[in-house]
């Protein structure tokens, strides 16, 4: 049986060890440079910077919904899914619906104009289970994003 709930402090390791394992996936763990400590601090805090949803089966943690807020200046307010994670040996479930439909209902209660996420060209297998919820894909828009950080130079 699966058990899909808001994640609590104690989740935070098995969370990280699906995002390495996404990671691993998509061939880019060289690229990690989160921790489970600055995940704890950053998803605990006054104000955290992301949220997230756990799907549990017989006491262990098989998938997350990583979420955070953004706005948008022409619709306003939108939940972003940052990562839809379900471990491999259980994919094809419905625990991937499962989470899908938390975060739904979550943006839907907090009265957020949308959801929004990427998924990557390459992943057939996530680009057909979104289909599956009627998404929209957009072909017109480029992802860009500048790495900041101590060493880098402006």
């Amino acid at each position: 049986m699966i058990v899909v709930r808001e994640g609590i402090k104690e989740d935070i390791q098995q969370v990280f060890d699906l995002i390495m394992e996404l990671a691993i996936f998509e061939k880019g763990e060289d690229e990690v440079i989160n921790t489970p400590q600055k995940m704890l601090q950053e998803a605990f805090s006054k104000k955290p910077n992301f949220g997230f949803f756990v799907a549990e089966k017989n006491g262990k943690i098989v998938g997350t919904s990583i979420f955070y807020v953004r706005y948008s200046t022409w619709k306003g307010s939108t939940l972003y899914l940052e990562d839809l994670i379900v471990t491999e040996r259980e994919r094809g479930k419905g625990i991937g619906a499962e989470l899908f439909n938390k975060t739904l209902e979550l943006a839907s209660k907090k009265g957020y104009q949308r959801l929004s996420w990427q998924v990557l060209n390459w992943n057939q297998q996530a680009i057909d289970f979104y289909k599956s919820f009627d998404a929209t894909f957009d072909e017109e828009w480029i992802n860009c994003h500048l790495n900041v950080g101590v060493n880098q130079k402006y």
